[in-house]
């Protein structure tokens, strides 16, 4: 199993290794019990899926919120060979939820844990609502309920943000913002709450297919009995057994994160015709005597409680996605974020990056992309997609290149000339030399004695220890493989300024961080001219972003003795 890996600067992290001792650039893996303080810098390289426990994939549909209904069928008569089903567990699975962050009170709003989307912004921890002119006007128009016009996804979307209510209807390419409105009303059909849409001027049903989930029948609740806490059941009918005088003969399929304030925002498919055994759609909704009893489960931190079975599986069953937000693993074939999110699928790989780190879209995960998407309707039979207008809009306001080394650089005369892997910092190997590609030397007249973290643009990031306000007699060394000699890729910056914590503590080493600028050449804008070799290391989003017990590599040309780490 591959690990998630962070790179920790061991001149930032070991204030007593900052003494650099060995000529040679080297790394170390080791635990680490806390991240996020500001003695040291991190960056998510990459993540394997852990295997998923069996046991845990194979949970009924009656555990997870639905509701079958068969009219014309008699019950059939119960196999006594067959085994039991397996009972829903009343207890919190400790291997997958962790109750110590429960305590937080985490839902798609915390930006500590998950990205807000684009019409809104991270403030203190909390997604907040933008205001209109702050959506890039990038992507196709948009039409309201109310028949008015906006010129994007996202600048209806602040509205809607804002008064808490729907506003998006449609695409303009798709209707007149006039007329054609998107709605979603629940007909009672034989006793049960039909989920029916109206568009281009006809009436369609909902497909009970593999994307009608708890998280889009929470959206329909939402939008149609204005509860939070959304839906209480789903469920799934013949169409046979459901149709009336009104007959409707063609249904559409829908997928949607949860997130959504009516089903016009989540992927539409184009509708297809449906026979008498086709399975549609049914919701049954809070009403106000529902839910009030005491929660013998998982209650959501909307109020709305939800079986132990559905948590950490991807799909948002609480509303407010607080199921999803507090895993040590996941189940039903979901993805992981090392900040303790599930996420579906079905969003790995899809040019939006969901986890704080990024792992979401890594390459390591494209076999098993590939493997959802053959479930998936092909892109021709996406009738409405709103994902294509979020993936413009974080394309031009969050776009960010960092912690990624270039891997299409490797300086093969050095590789060939270097010797045989020998451990160097406490038990690690020689680094290759252009692999730690953040990695910087602190020079102070001709010695080097530190290390440090390039940033990007002009700034390095060291400890407080290693450098003093005199910054004329320093500089800076990119892409140094071994002290005392230097590669083709090797460049060295002067020093423009130094900025020590105002807290720092040079006899307990307290507050042990600095800030280097650079100084701009001449004539010249940038700081650094472009080199394939160097590229800059990622600040972590969040101290929520790693949690204790992951393997590091530390980098650095530290000490090589045991009695190193002792110092930690």
């Amino acid at each position: 199993m591959m690990r998630i890996t962070l790179v920790l600067l061991l001149s930032v992290l070991l204030p007593q290794l900052g003494r650099t001792q060995e000529d040679t650039l080297t790394t170390a893996h080791h635990w680490v019990d806390r991240v996020g303080n500001n003695n040291c810098v991190c960056v998510c390289d990459q993540e394997k899926l852990p295997d998923l426990n069996q046991t845990q994939k194979e949970t009924t549909k009656d555990g997870r919120g639905f509701q079958h209904t068969q009219h014309s069928q008699k019950p059939s008569k119960p196999n006594l060979n067959e085994a039991p089903p397996t009972a829903r567990p009343k207890t919190p699975p400790s291997s997958l939820f962790s109750q110590e962050c429960r305590s937080g009170n985490y839902t798609r709003a915390s930006c500590a844990k998950v990205f807000c989307p684009p019409w809104q912004r991270c403030i203190n921890g909390q997604c907040v609502c933008k205001l209109p002119y702050q959506c890039p006007r990038t992507g196709d128009g948009a039409c309201g309920l109310d028949g008015k016009s906006h010129p994007t996804l996202c600048h209806s979307q602040t509205h809607a943000c804002r008064y808490k209510k729907p506003v998006f209807s449609h695409y303009t390419q798709l209707a007149s913002c006039a007329e054609n409105l998107f709605t979603v009303q629940l007909e009672e059909v034989k006793g049960q709450q039909v989920v029916q849409v109206t568009t281009d001027q006809k009436k369609l049903l909902i497909c009970a297919s593999d994307s009608w989930n708890m998280a889009a029948a929470n959206v329909i609740c939402r939008q149609t009995k204005n509860d939070v806490r959304g839906a209480l059941a789903l469920g799934t009918s013949m169409f046979k057994d459901v149709r009336d005088a009104d007959t409707l003969r063609e249904c559409m399929r829908v997928r949607c994160t949860g997130a959504e304030l009516s089903l016009s925002e989540c992927v539409l498919y184009k509708p297809q015709k449906i026979t008498d055994n086709t399975s549609v759609a049914t919701v049954t909704c809070y009403t106000e005597q529902q839910g009030k009893e005491e929660c013998a489960e998982f209650q959501c931190v909307n109020q709305k409680c939800v079986s132990w079975a559905q948590i950490c599986d991807g799909v948002d069953d609480c509303g407010d996605n607080s199921d999803e937000m507090c895993c040590t693993g996941c189940q039903n074939d979901a993805f992981h974020c090392t900040s303790g999110v599930c996420l579906p699928r079905y969003t790995v790989l899809d040019q939006i990056r969901d986890c704080l780190g990024g792992e979401d879209e890594l390459k390591p995960a494209t076999d098993i992309r590939k493997i959802h998407l053959n479930s998936e309707s092909p892109e021709k039979e996406v009738w409405s997609n709103p994902i294509k207008d979020i993936q413009m809009a974080r394309s031009h306001i969050e776009t960010l290149q960092c912690g990624i080394p270039n891997m299409d650089y490797l300086n093969k005369d050095e590789e060939e000339l270097r010797p045989t892997r020998t451990k160097r910092v406490v038990g690690g190997n020689e680094a290759r030399p252009t692999q730690i590609q953040w990695q910087v030397a602190v020079q102070e007249g001709d010695r080097i004695h530190c290390g440090g973290v390039y940033l990007g643009g002009c700034w390095v990031l060291t400890a407080a220890h290693c450098v003093r306000k005199k910054p004329q007699a320093f500089r800076i060394k990119f892409s140094l493989w071994k002290k005392l000699s230097i590669q083709k890729t090797t460049d060295s910056i002067p020093v423009k300024n130094i900025h020590m914590h105002h807290e720092y503590n040079p006899r307990t080493y307290e507050n042990d961080i600095a800030l280097i600028q650079l100084k701009e050449p001449a004539n010249e804008k940038e700081c650094l001219r472009p080199n394939p070799a160097v590229r800059p290391i990622c600040i972590p989003w969040s101290t929520l972003q790693f949690p204790p017990n992951y393997t590091c590599t530390i980098s650095g040309w530290g000490r090589n003795k045991e009695e190193a780490v002792r110092m930690l």
